[in-house]
């Protein structure tokens, strides 16, 4: 199984709609509550590259963006794969 971690804040529509999808995949996550000016929203925001919306969501720690790239890749049938990697 890959490493997921999402980083998240409350209250926001896309982060609930990017968990959803990973618990709907029947994944195992690691969720990081990082609100504005924390230092988990500093740790996301350093590892993704500058990014700062939320969630931010890494995949064996590699920064695939947020709630839109998730669903792209889903849509486009390459997330299964990034989330069960072929041993």
């Amino acid at each position: 199984m890959s490493k997921i971690e999402i980083y998240t804040q409350m209250f926001c529509p896309y982060c609930s709609r990017a968990v959803k999808l990973l618990r709907d995949k029947g994944v195992t996550f690691t969720e990081i509550d990082a609100p504005h000016g924390s230092a988990a929203r500093r740790d996301a925001t350093a590892r993704s590259n500058g990014g700062t919306t939320m969630p931010q969501i890494f995949i064996d720690d590699r920064s695939i963006g947020g709630c839109d790239q998730l669903m792209a890749l889903d849509r486009a049938g390459q997330l299964d794969p990034l989330l069960v990697p072929s041993g």
